[in-house]
């Protein structure tokens, strides 16, 4: 199986940047999509059907903002929305899809980057989705965590990290996280593959930063300590240019 993620910062503009040529190029069996910006009757659901997909989404209260999808060849046994809070859910931020006794997730944490109060908000949900996933693999140990994060784990992914040391996103406390996150039992399925520097999945509209390579590695597919000898190969797919994100995909074998 496939799995794709790609924040895509809008998911009508990247229509119309030709999202949908890509997707039937890169061929995911499950792509998960997140900042769609878009209300339930805004998702092009009748252009994925077209190409084979169905489409599950979990919007945001408020207009053009967040929200997630998950796109799927193979018809899910159960959809879930949300992490049963309505202080996060009313964003838009997570959708699970279960495959037998996989779930595959599209999650899309908050970014901290507007002040204090975001990164607040941001270090609570953190907090809390640690808790619900610890939860969450009791019932269900075989998980696949698609999404942007929005925090660089190692030095090794943000091109400058002396100058983004009190960067949102590259704060001690984040990266102290997405450790511990993994210490909890999960496999970063990238750098499972591949501790190449230079490696990144989004970088800023502002100074040519893509046409630099000046970025960020801030979307992840992190799969549960399970699945860890079905992992088959994990990529960055930096040549898609429909987003200041770039997708990932891995390939597990179930």
């Amino acid at each position: 199986m496939k799995i794709a993620t790609y924040n895509v910062n809008g998911i009508r503009a990247a229509m119309g940047k030709g999202l949908a040529e890509w997707i039937t190029a890169a061929n995911p069996d499950v792509l998960c999509v997140q900042e769609t910006k878009a209300q339930y009757d805004q998702i092009p659901v009748m252009e994925f059907s077209a190409l084979g997909y169905e489409t599950y989404s979990f919007s945001a209260q408020k207009k053009g903002y967040s929200g997630v999808a998950i796109l799927t060849r193979r018809h899910p046994d159960k959809v879930v929305e949300g992490i049963s809070n309505p202080l996060y859910d009313s964003e838009g931020r997570f959708i699970r899809a279960d495959y037998g006794d996989v779930s595959v997730i599209s999650v899309y944490h908050p970014s901290g980057t507007s002040g204090d109060e975001r990164q607040d908000f941001k270090m609570q949900w953190l907090s809390y989705f640690q808790d619900y996933i610890n939860e969450l693999k009791k019932e269900r140990p075989n998980l696949v965590i698609c999404g942007d994060f929005n925090i660089c784990h190692r030095p090794i992914d943000i091109h400058d990290p002396v100058r983004n040391a009190t960067s949102s996103g590259f704060l001690p406390e984040e990266r102290d996280w997405v450790s511990q996150f993994i210490d909890s039992g999960f496999i970063d399925s990238f750098r499972h593959f591949n501790q190449e520097p230079h490696q990144y999945t989004w970088w800023s509209y502002r100074a040519n930063a893509r046409a630099n390579n000046k970025g960020w590695r801030i979307d992840y597919i992190m799969v549960s300590e399970p699945l860890k000898d079905k992992l088959l190969r994990s990529v960055i797919l930096p040549d898609a240019m429909h987003s200041d994100h770039c997708p990932m995909m891995t390939e597990i074998d179930f």
